[in-house]
């Protein structure tokens, strides 16, 4: 019985999706090194909160309370998700505020569409 051939479609995407085509190395990296930020249980909802935070934004103090974490474990988590350019942090006062950053998000939920 002959093999089916695979068909693989070049895109032109920023990322495209990692069941469609196969990645580039720069594409797998720039993606691991997102879904590893995402691999712990702290780091996903301090996502969540900051998707769902009315203002778009978040002080690093108003963490605290919900999570249960000191200021401490919450900036290293937050510095964690910094790097890897899911969210952005401003600086005012003696406090940084964090938003998030939508678009790398998409990125990363686009790469697992199929």
């Amino acid at each position: 019985m002959p093999r089916a051939k695979a068909i693989i479609e070049v895109t032109e995407e920023c990322c495209p999706s990692v069941f469609f085509a196969p990645l580039a190395p720069a594409d797998a990296s720039g993606l691991a090194a997102g879904f590893h930020a995402l691999s712990d249980p702290v780091r996903l909802r301090l996502l969540s909160m900051l998707a769902a935070a009315p203002e778009g934004e978040l002080c690093v103090c108003e963490f605290i309370g919900p999570l249960g974490k000191s200021q401490g474990t919450i900036s290293h988590h937050l510095r964690i998700l910094g790097e890897a350019g899911l969210v952005h942090g401003d600086r005012r006062g003696k406090w940084v505020w964090y938003s998030l950053d939508r678009e790398r998000v998409a990125r990363l939920r686009k790469a697992l569409d199929s």
